[in-house]
């Protein structure tokens, strides 16, 4: 598959439903991805099984709070900076990139970056969905290392990171987005074509595109797009309601808040509470308790048009659904847990997967 200027879109909005309200505004992602692919052409996507077991793949990503990218625009040449220092650094070509994260301006990102180097993209990433920090990655899951990681900012900035372990490389990398104005872009996780089968959550980009596909032609054939992408991922309808209040603030590195939902139709009389760290992560609903929580997937979507609403695009007045999605089955081992679950966020539950709490409402 192609990713072209007419596709880009399906790439896009698919994206931002996996990236859980994270990952970055995908409209910013999408210009860049646009313009890269305007100027350079087209960006073949390839099957992990196409790329050789030795061959070197450098994942290009944003780091940061969202909220910030939204004011910090970048230049456009950061992305391409950072991947080209951590090639040199290796002293090896890459033979692709990829997406670290399956959402919003982080699926895009790799996209310009192998338009502009004329290489290919690899149908994985290392997610399924969007996490906040670094560490939070299958890869981690695989003992590969985020280090070497090159950072690069839009003044022209560029270091390396060598630490011991990949919580490291989040801790120092996250006062360094901070230092960089709040959001910078990385190479990093650079691994072989072997690594990527073995560790990395496969086809994502391909189903990104699939998801996008079925909410543009709900819109166009006046069908319900939600219907079509719980169809597609297995997905579960949470809540439907208006946003009354939201509470947002940039912390530490990252966008941080909740959202409260006043429930209509068949959640009227009931709220639902959102919590969320750059991507949702706690869905609470007020007769219900905890009805979501990560590693499974909450993605908040247009009441009417079905289009993905990211953390950073969550507003008084918004009429909204809320969906669940399960996560890679990767993510609910011990060790997965661990990772991503709601203790590590500071949340004293109990991970249930989405699919029991649905089954226990229904009862």
């Amino acid at each position: 598959m192609q990713i072209t200027r007419d596709n880009l879109d399906d790439f896009a909005t698919g994206a931002t439903v996996l990236g859980t309200g994270g990952g970055g505004d995908p409209y910013l992602g999408k210009l860049m991805a646009h313009q890269a692919i305007e100027e350079h052409g087209p960006v073949d996507l390839i099957d992990p099984t196409e790329v050789p077991d030795d061959a070197l793949v450098i994942p290009s990503a944003m780091l940061g709070a969202p909220t910030v990218m939204v004011e910090k625009l970048p230049q456009g040449g950061e992305a391409l900076a950072a991947f080209e220092a951590l090639e040199t650094h290796l002293g090896q070509e890459a033979y692709a990139t990829m997406s670290i994260e399956a959402g919003g301006l982080n699926s895009t990102i790799p996209i310009a970056v192998a338009a502009a180097l004329n290489l290919p993209l690899v149908d994985a990433d290392g997610m399924g969905r969007a996490f906040p920090e670094v560490q939070m990655v299958t890869f981690t899951l695989g003992g590969i290392s985020a280090a070497p990681m090159s950072i690069a900012d839009e003044k022209g900035n560029t270091l390396f990171l060598d630490t011991v372990d990949n919580q490291y490389a989040e801790s120092f990398a996250r006062v360094t987005s901070i230092e960089m104005g709040g959001a910078c872009m990385i190479g990093t996780y650079a691994l072989t074509g072997a690594q990527i089968r073995e560790h990395a959550i496969l086809n994502s980009l391909s189903l990104a595109h699939d998801i996008g596909k079925s909410i543009r032609t709900a819109q166009q054939h006046s069908r319900d797009p939600v219907e079509s992408v719980l169809d597609r991922t297995d997905g579960y309808e949470l809540f439907e309601g208006k946003l009354i209040d939201v509470q947002r603030r940039t912390e530490g590195g990252f966008a941080v808040g909740e959202a409260i939902l006043d429930g209509v139709s068949e959640c009227d009389g009931r709220t639902l509470t959102l919590d969320f760290q750059n991507e949702n992560l706690v869905a609470r609903d007020s007769a219900h308790g905890v009805i979501a929580s990560v590693p499974d997937l909450i993605t908040v979507v247009d009441a009417e048009t079905g289009d993905p609403v990211t953390t950073e695009g969550l507003k008084y007045g918004h009429r909204v659904r809320v969906i669940g999605m399960p996560c890679s089955p990767k993510w609910r081992t011990d060790e997965g847990l661990s990772l991503v679950g709601p203790d590590y966020f500071g949340y004293s539950i109990d991970y249930r997967p989405i699919e029991e709490l649905q089954e226990a409402l229904n009862d």
